[in-house]
């Protein structure tokens, strides 16, 4: 009898000791499926995602307003970003070893602003290979292979360029229109290379043609042969305007101003247009001694791109008749929320972060204002 009160308690205490197991088996399963829930949560939203964002460069204020919009949005969605440059936009060969970093670091994705595309693409097909996505942002990485960039935050810069020359002709037209001699207008760029900056140059050459031409002018084009291959206008002699581009042998302020002093000392000059922050900022020191820019009959139009201390005190003085202003902000915003979605496998396309034409009038507009970093 008592052998079996001794079997029935061991069974019944072996009963419950499953029963108990099995109730902490369930109990750690659920605490698993918690975290996997929550893992998933924070990827979605950031969680240890770090992201490498490789500029063109750290030497214009413009670059600075994209880190800030990269900066708001990276804390907005809880992300790692490293933002760097190299110091100018010559040094391809620093940019590239920045970008080879980038990719050690194994980042969840790349963002890339490339100086030389050709350059890049031993990194970028490294990049391929591990996996890692490349949102293009600014002049992005026009010329890499098929799928290797997966979207793009950038202006549009031919129409921004298009923009320029709409807005510069309804200052020109009378002029042109009533010249007796060829009338000459200069185009500014820092470099023939990087696409954001040529096509700038060919939108403003191609669109001050078109308005020319449909006016009854002739035109021609001469300079740089980057440009004068590209654009749409035809070489020709004797023609009513003159489209004349400079572009230095070698990025620096003293170049680009040397420049600038060039065209203006050109009898028939009416016009020069910057295509970015370095080359306006150029005009403004290569005029400081000639005072040529204005908005008399008799002096030359100025026209930029960008902004920056320099650029907007020449707009608000009369220097120049406008610029065209990016959204720099909204351009690291955007770059940074790209590069989110697509390291986490979302499906990404390009993005048009847009232009304005801003000018003394309006330069303090909110929504002008908002894009007109210092």
């Amino acid at each position: 009898m008592k052998k079996k009160l001794l079997s029935a308690l061991l069974c019944a205490t072996l009963v419950g000791t499953l029963v108990i197991g099995c109730g902490s088996k369930a109990d750690n399963s659920s605490s698993d499926a918690k975290t996997d829930e929550t893992s998933s949560e924070e990827k979605a939203s950031g969680g240890d995602l770090s992201i490498e964002i490789v500029s063109k460069g750290f030497q214009h204020q413009y670059w600075q307003a994209v880190l800030k919009g990269a900066e708001q949005k990276a804390e907005e969605l809880g992300v790692k970003i490293n933002f760097v440059g190299p110091n100018s936009e010559s040094d391809i060969a620093d940019q590239v070893q920045m970008l080879q970093s980038a990719i050690n670091a194994q980042p969840g994705a790349i963002a890339l602003a490339a100086l030389d595309t050709e350059a890049c693409l031993d990194a970028i097909t490294q990049a391929q290979s591990a996996g890692i996505p490349i949102v293009g942002f600014d002049s992005g990485v026009p010329g890499a292979p098929d799928g290797a960039i997966v979207a793009n935050a950038s202006t549009d810069n031919y129409a921004a360029g298009e923009l320029a020359a709409e807005e510069g002709y309804k200052v020109l037209k009378d002029r042109i229109a009533n010249a007796k001699e060829p009338v000459r207008i200069g185009v500014m760029g820092q470099d023939a290379t990087s696409e954001s900056v040529v096509n700038r140059g060919l939108g403003f050459i191609d669109k001050i043609a078109e308005l020319c031409e449909a006016d009854g002018k002739t035109v021609s084009v001469e300079g740089n042969d980057r440009y004068v291959s590209d654009c749409k206008v035809e070489k020709t002699d004797g023609a009513d305007v003159i489209i004349d581009i400079a572009v230095p042998a070698q990025v620096t302020s003293e170049l680009s101003s040397l420049d600038c002093q060039t065209l203006l000392n050109k009898k028939d000059i009416i016009c020069i247009y910057g295509s970015n922050q370095h080359s306006g900022e150029a005009m403004v020191t290569g005029d400081e001694n000639l005072n040529k820019f204005g908005k008399e009959d008799d002096q030359v139009v100025g026209i930029a791109f960008d902004s920056g201390e320099v650029i907007k005190n020449a707009v608000k003085t009369g220097k120049f008749i406008g610029a065209i202003t990016q959204a720099p902000v909204k351009m690291g915003e955007t770059v940074v929320e790209l590069c989110v979605k697509a390291a986490n496998g979302e499906s990404v396309s390009d993005v048009d972060t847009g232009c304005q034409w801003y000018t003394a009038d309006n330069m303090e507009d909110a929504e002008i204002a908002q894009n007109l970093y210092d």
